[in-house]
């Protein structure tokens, strides 16, 4: 009878493994896309995140497959994170709730399907803020986790400092709690590990204050920008956020630069103030910037503008924390068939910036650049996650380019890219993992020390490679053997 009821459970786990398989391969294969439109790759499916239920025995029933496991959120990263031949894409925008706040130990719990906007929104009733996220809140909580985002603030380093514990999937379907005192090693690995050791679920945030913030713009160069940031800023405890601009004009290319700062105030908080805003003038300010990526006149143009508009007004208005928080974005969107807009971020020790900025500058104009923008930010220095980029502290420098997306295009923006990869890594600094696949796994170990430890303990916690990506594709092998992957 034993045998019988045995053989039974296993006839019937065969045929639920059967119908998984038959019902995953139903409709054929879809072609999924990175934001840049350089990366693609057909998928198996596309699984709408439902609960954690669901999410977990869709992670099992592809393991039974042997079918890889790939997790997107907005799918802003640009080098493939989100995606892997014939996998299994876990789409966890739909896992969205904001679970709760603790008001007295200052934590918000979220899926990690929420938008920075949706935490936001959820925040600002309560005058509270959100400590660190990047420049836009379209993104995902879960997806800035896996990149270990940074943002204005120059009192707080990367995301990881904010979190407090979250929920992990792992590859054996086992659900983790992880946090500084409990699964430590998961945790300095999972947050910037970009869906390598599992499917981050709820997350607990520090949370912070929605202060009322007096705006102002001072111009500088950027050889002075250095010795005037630590004068001006850092000396300032008042001032706690900050984000400056270099000119991408011919005519002072990454020469002129102007620095935003944000300083806490006393100021009534009246009712417009604490109103979350909306970005307008869309399509008005996407023409005007289009005229940057098409024309040097453009560049030129949009330089005079600026400069005679904060020249006139240094003083601005008054901003909510949450306000400075949620800059305008949805103009810098741009879909063409000929040409994308890729992002790329050097991380430079303070000293050595003067120094990287010549670099770049020389590499623009020889390997013919279409350099669209190009900010700085403050990052201090944090060492918590596996794969850091802040292991001193210095700044942070975003470049937005333009480039072609044909074979010669994308060619000229590779060579490009790996000159500025070795200029960084020659004054001493790391570049962003969260971009284009362009830097070799040699210059990437160069970068990150830690790599091939990074990649050790994704076996050890994944030994089949269930959660699989092409950014793992690009750099799990021998830096030596690596080349013929791409």
């Amino acid at each position: 009878m034993k045998t019988r009821y045995v053989g039974f459970i296993a006839a019937y786990v065969l045929l639920f493994a059967a119908s998984a398989y038959v019902s995953w391969n139903r409709e054929p294969e879809r072609l999924m896309t990175d934001v840049s439109r350089l990366q693609s790759r057909q998928v198996q499916r596309i699984l709408p995140a439902g609960d954690t239920a669901s999410l977990q025995q869709a992670v099992r029933e592809a393991a039974g497959l042997g079918l890889p496991v790939s997790i997107a959120g907005a799918r802003h990263s640009q080098g493939g994170h989100t995606f892997y031949d014939h996998a299994v894409v876990l789409d966890m925008r739909g896992y969205n709730r904001i679970l709760g706040l603790d008001r007295e130990r200052g934590l918000v719990r979220v899926q990690s399907g929420a938008t920075w906007a949706d935490v936001q929104n959820y925040l600002n009733p309560y005058d509270l803020s959100v400590r660190v996220m990047q420049s836009s809140n379209i993104f995902t909580v879960g997806g800035s986790l896996s990149s270990n985002v940074h943002g204005r603030d120059v009192r707080f380093g990367p995301v990881i400092e904010t979190v407090d514990s979250f929920r992990l999937l792992t590859a054996d379907g086992a659900i983790r709690n992880v946090s500084r005192s409990e699964n430590a090693e998961l945790f300095r690995h999972a947050i910037g590990g970009f869906g390598l050791f599992g499917v981050i679920l709820d997350v607990d945030l520090r949370v912070t204050d929605n202060p009322i913030y007096r705006v102002r713009t001072d111009f500088t160069d950027y050889r002075s920008f250095p010795g005037w940031f630590v004068r001006e800023v850092l000396a300032k405890p008042e001032k706690e956020l900050a984000i400056a601009r270099l000119s991408v004009s011919p005519d002072s290319l990454l020469e002129e630069m102007y620095v935003t700062t944000y300083s806490r105030t006393e100021a009534q908080r009246t009712p417009e103030l604490l109103q979350l805003s909306e970005e307008r003038n869309v399509e008005r300010n996407k023409f005007l910037f289009g005229l940057s990526r098409k024309w040097d006149w453009g560049k030129r143009f949009s330089w005079a503008v600026q400069k005679a508009y904060y020249t006139r007004s240094e003083e601005g208005g008054l901003l909510s924390r949450n306000n400075a928080m949620r800059p305008e974005v949805e103009f810098l969107e741009h879909a063409s068939s000929r040409d994308s807009d890729i992002l790329q971020e050097y991380f430079i020790p303070s000293a050595r910036f003067p120094a990287f900025i010549d670099d770049v500058r020389r590499i623009v104009r020889e390997n013919r650049v279409n350099l669209l923008n190009a900010t700085v930010r403050y990052m201090p220095r944090s060492e918590e996650a596996a794969l850091s980029y802040a292991a001193q502290e210095g700044f942070a420098v975003v470049l937005l380019i333009n480039q072609k997306l044909s074979a010669a295009g994308v060619a000229q923006a590779e060579a490009a890219t790996k000159r500025l990869v070795d200029a960084a890594l020659a004054q001493g600094g790391t570049y962003y993992l969260t971009y284009q696949l362009y830097p070799t796994p040699e210059q990437m170990r160069r970068a990150y020390p830690e790599a091939d430890s990074f990649l050790a303990v994704k076996r050890k916690y994944d030994p089949n490679g269930l959660f699989m990506n092409l950014f793992y594709e690009r750099y799990a092998g021998d830096p030596s053997g690596s080349e013929s992957k791409r």
